[in-house]
């Protein structure tokens, strides 16, 4: 029997109320999903979301894959026939560069030297993760990208993501083996910075476009067209220090960075395994007495010893002079105080006053 002719075959099934009732819901279901995206770690659909991020990964890199051979076979053409340009360019840049790595070696080297002797202690290197991302559009963020690392491998909420090039964006959420991060260009990213130049501090704040904004630069003049832009490390999510563009002035008049992430495609990043800044040094080392590199430091050699000396000689004689100088001053003011002084003339004494005529004139 058919099921138009069963008991079934009078039911009429409303399709406009049925497809409103399923959009409905879907609704209901995408708000309780951003709503719970604020605070993911205690979300109940946290393991909703994980598990179709975890899905979600391989199967976009399997559709990614294609898209990335091609890009990678027009860049490998596209060399092969610019390859005399591209040699021409490379080595001027080269030439360019030459002076810039001497000079660069000869500071490392003093910069090496005075930490020693100050006793300074530099950061110790951030761990990183490597991994692949993919885009990510069914996401609340309408910049963000998946990567196929997770909690599994140490990555946990806020950590910074890199490319070879710059800054590309933070970790937003996590899974075991798949983690959403949110790119700098996004409306929902707020980045602390700072001018290379002026070490003037600002706020990079997405908005959608390809270069973000910069807000509350502080100082007046601080930010001129050019001027490298890095991460502050202000509020402790963020190492110091880490390249993010440069700044350029918009056509509505604000400040704008033009990203170093954008030289390149962002298929293969790394995470820095970075919480704050109680992770780069132990309690013992912030707890050293001052100067003490100062014990790790070579003997001096005989020239540099018999240097030294003659230095201190010098002066010491001059410290010498300069107090024998000032107890020889010291001494003639004081003979010069003690000299008897000559005795002043007494004043002369005035005339005595004429006597007054007799009040009836003379006889």
């Amino acid at each position: 029997m058919a099921f138009r002719d069963g008991p079934f075959e009078n039911i009429k099934v409303p399709l406009v109320w049925t497809a409103a009732v399923a959009v409905v819901l879907a609704a209901i279901g995408c708000i309780l999903l951003l709503i719970s995206d604020a605070r993911a770690q205690t979300s109940p659909y946290q393991p909703v979301r994980s598990g179709a991020e975890a899905v979600a990964g391989p199967v976009g890199g399997v559709f990614a894959a294609p898209v990335r051979w091609f890009g990678h076979a027009t860049d490998y053409v596209g060399g092969y026939f610019f390859a005399v340009s591209e040699n021409r360019r490379l080595k001027r840049e080269l030439a360019e560069l030459a002076p810039w790595r001497d000079q660069a070696i000869a500071l490392k080297n003093v910069n090496g030297r005075y930490e020693a002797m100050l006793g300074i202690r530099p950061e110790p290197p951030v761990a990183m993760q490597t991994a692949r991302s993919i885009s990510d559009t069914r996401g609340p963020f309408s910049r963000a990208r998946l990567i196929d690392a997770g909690s599994a491998k140490g990555v946990k909420v806020g950590n910074p993501v890199i490319n070879e090039h710059g800054l590309v964006g933070r970790i937003v959420g996590t899974s075991s083996g798949v983690s959403r991060m949110v790119l700098l260009t996004d409306v929902a990213s707020r980045t602390p910075v700072l001018v290379d130049r002026t070490d003037a501090r600002a706020l990079l704040t997405g908005d959608g476009s390809d270069n973000p904004r910069l807000e509350f630069v502080r100082g007046v003049g601080a930010v001129q067209a050019g001027d490298r832009i890095l991460s502050s490390g202000d509020g402790g999510g963020f190492p110091r220090g880490v390249p993010i563009g440069v700044a350029a002035k918009g056509i509505d008049g604000s400040w704008r960075v033009k990203l170093f992430s954008d030289r390149g495609a962002i298929d293969y990043v790394r995470v820095m395994l970075f919480e704050d800044f109680g992770q780069l040094i132990g309690s013992d080392d912030l707890n050293a007495p001052p100067l003490a590199g100062l014990g790790a430091l070579s003997e001096a050699t005989p020239a540099q010893a018999a240097a030294i000396t003659d230095s201190a000689a010098r002066r010491d004689a001059a410290r010498a002079r300069s107090e024998q100088a000032a107890a020889d001053t010291a001494r003639a003011d004081a003979a010069e105080a003690a000299r008897p002084r000559p005795a002043a003339p007494a004043p002369a004494a005035a005339p005595p006053p004429e006597a007054a005529p007799p009040a009836g004139g003379t006889e």
